[in-house]
């Protein structure tokens, strides 16, 4: 079953400086159960092309399909969770998984049923009633999961949401998600800059050109899990990717050169 098409999708935004056309012909088909990986430089057009399957931005022209529906706006069948938490300062950490689900009209009962089994899945239970600013990062991200796990949304959009932690508590965090997509069946949408988090991750890491962004290889990801990077089948890997989002990122570097010589 399809989750998510997007076809033939077109982003341009237009400023007193000029048209930037930071999306190009954009045709990817997601399955439903689907860990997908988008990879490429900064630039690329990675965290545009998540926002217009979110619904938080419109495509130019093309489209996007949600199911049987088109994308124009967000929805409870597309969760986000951001690099930066996004989490009420002012609740407690059973309070912000809590919420959507008292805004959707959840009863009580099931409000209560549903946080608990977040709490104990995600090691969460026994912070229960601190605040976010008392958690570290890695806890953070473990709730903004879990608010979006809450809605039982089918898919589950994530822009770089480990970026900022370190080394082990992002492996550890990494291992929490193949966890909870095996569990729960949800489609999965992850922006990285990380090729190696690509592979450890993904069933396919979409690498996106440096602007205007286009898919530039669809590669599909054969290791069975748990994958191990030092496995000399993932390093082949992490090499072939590697070359192809160094080429994007060497075009980066030029068209910075040609705008400071222009300058």
């Amino acid at each position: 079953m399809t989750t998510i098409r997007i076809e033939a999708v077109n982003k341009i935004f237009s400023s007193d400086g000029g048209d930037v056309i930071a999306l190009k012909d954009i045709n990817l088909t997601i399955a439903s159960g689907e860990f997908i990986c988008l990879l490429g430089p900064s630039g690329c057009g990675k965290s545009t092309l998540l926002n217009a399957i979110a619904g938080f931005s419109h495509p130019t022209s093309g489209s996007i399909w949600a199911g049987d529906k088109r994308v124009t706006a967000p929805g409870p069948d597309r969760g986000m969770v951001f690099q930066e938490y996004a989490l009420f300062p002012w609740m407690t950490i059973q309070q912000n998984i809590a919420f959507g689900l008292e805004i959707a009209g959840r009863s009580a009962a099931a409000t209560r049923e549903r946080v608990e089994l977040l709490l104990n899945m995600l090691g969460l239970h026994e912070f229960r009633n601190r605040f976010p600013k008392d958690l570290s990062g890695g806890m953070r991200q473990r709730v903004a999961i879990a608010r979006v796990l809450a809605l039982d949304s089918p898919i589950m959009l994530m822009d770089e949401p480990f970026g900022a932690l370190d080394a082990l508590t992002r492996r550890n965090l990494q291992d929490e998600l193949l966890k909870i997509w095996k569990e729960f069946g949800t489609t999965i949408v992850f922006v990285t800059h990380s090729i190696e988090e690509s592979i450890y991750l993904a069933d396919r890491t979409i690498v996106m050109t440096y602007r205007p962004g286009t898919i530039k290889r669809d590669v599909r990801i054969m290791l069975d899990r748990p994958r191990d990077p030092s496995d000399p089948e993932f390093n082949r890997l992490k090499r072939e990717l590697g070359a192809l989002v160094m080429e994007e990122q060497q075009r980066h570097h030029q068209d910075e050169m040609l705008a400071t010589t222009a300058d």
